[in-house]
């Protein structure tokens, strides 16, 4: 039998046990296999993720630390792309030895415990309030100097685009990746025209 969040095993012939204050449920194969990871995005989808966060990277907040020199952004990319490849280095350590959905939730749990997942879940969800934000922001400004919009109308960009990007995502993860692609690709061909 399994814990109901993986990482912990119960003793035998109990149904619950108890673990840094939290307690765990004993749960059937079932339980797993509705829980279990789906493949939705291809290679290119992936790819046009990837791509597309550098070039809304280049776009937007590249131009604020290039304000400060070029010294201290080549300093500011070396460090964060050494955290990075640790990153991916870790994730791909961490994903086939535990082929369970949960992301960072999940190994952090499994590593460092209940507490441990907790503040590394908690910090995800910090995460993805603040990315979205971060979006409407940018792509508000882009569509207001495209449009010269008024400053004082900006949220009114930010609410249309964040309503746009909830919708699709309600829609389906699958919509979402060909967005994705079809907006890198757009990207991309700004990027080589001008």
């Amino acid at each position: 039998m399994h814990a109901e969040f993986g990482g912990f095993q119960p003793a035998k012939g109990s149904s619950m046990a108890q673990q840094s204050g939290v307690t765990y449920t004993k749960v059937d194969k079932s339980y797993f296999e509705k829980r279990g990871l789906r493949r939705y995005a291809g290679v290119w989808s992936l790819w046009a993720l990837g791509v597309g966060a550098v070039i809304s990277g280049h776009f937007s907040g590249w131009n604020f630390g290039l304000a400060n020199g070029w010294g201290s952004m080549l300093l500011a990319t070396a460090i964060i792309a050494v955290m990075y490849l640790g990153l991916t280095f870790s994730l791909a350590e961490m994903s086939p030895a535990l082929p369970h959905t949960g992301g960072a939730y999940s190994f952090a749990r499994t590593a460092m415990g209940p507490w441990g997942g907790f503040l590394t879940g908690l910090s995800e969800n910090v995460e993805y309030v603040l990315t979205p934000a971060v979006i409407v922001f940018f792509i508000g400004s882009y569509m207001g100097g495209i449009f010269e919009t008024a400053p004082e109308l900006q949220p009114l960009w930010w609410i249309g685009f964040y309503i746009v990007f909830v919708a699709l995502n309600v829609v389906g993860v699958e919509l979402s990746f060909k967005v994705t692609l079809a907006v890198t690709l757009l990207a991309l061909s700004c990027l080589v025209v001008f």
